[in-house]
C-alpha cells in the first residue's frame, strides 16, 4: 500500500476510484485501514480545493421551513409579527439575538448558522440588532 496526498485532480480521481473499490472492506483489515487513510486524504483535498461557504442564515431558515412544511405564520412565535417575519425573510431586517435563540430552540438550527458571516456582497450578516423582537 503506497499512499500519498492527492495534489492533482487526476490523483484525487484515482483515490476516489480506489475508495470505491475498497468500500465494504472488513474492519480491522489492511484494506479497511487503506480505505480510512484514503478517505481522510480525499476529504483534505476536497476541503482545500472545494471549500464550502457558510450558508446565509435566511437560506438556512427557509430550508428548514421547506423541510418541515412550515409557512411564514409558523415563524411568528420565534421572530415576531407577520410583518417582522416578512422583513427578516426578505433580508430587510437582521435577526436579533432573541430571534436567534428562539429559532435555535424552535427549529433546532445551530446558532452558528443563524449568526452568519460576511457574504460575497460585503454585507455584514453577523450584525445583530440590539432591539429584541
Amino acid at each position: 500500500m503506497q499512499i500519498h496526498p492527492a495534489r492533482t485532480e487526476a490523483e484525487f480521481d484515482a483515490a476516489v476510484a480506489r475508495i470505491e473499490a475498497l468500500m465494504g472492506a472488513e474492519p480491522g483489515t489492511e484494506a479497511a485501514d487503506e480505505l480510512e487513510i484514503l478517505a481522510t486524504l480525499a476529504a483534505a483535498y476536497e476541503s482545500r480545493h472545494f471549500p464550502m461557504e457558510t450558508p446565509n442564515p435566511i437560506a438556512v431558515i427557509k430550508f428548514q421551513m421547506e423541510q418541515r412544511g412550515l409557512c411564514r405564520r409558523d415563524l411568528e412565535p420565534m421572530i415576531g409579527s407577520r410583518a417582522r417575519v416578512s422583513e427578516v425573510l426578505t433580508g430587510k431586517r437582521s435577526l436579533t439575538l432573541a430571534m436567534i435563540r428562539r429559532l435555535h430552540l424552535g427549529l433546532g438550527i445551530p446558532i452558528n448558522l443563524l449568526v452568519g458571516v460576511e457574504n460575497s456582497t460585503g454585507a455584514d450578516l453577523t450584525r445583530l440588532e440590539s432591539v429584541s423582537a
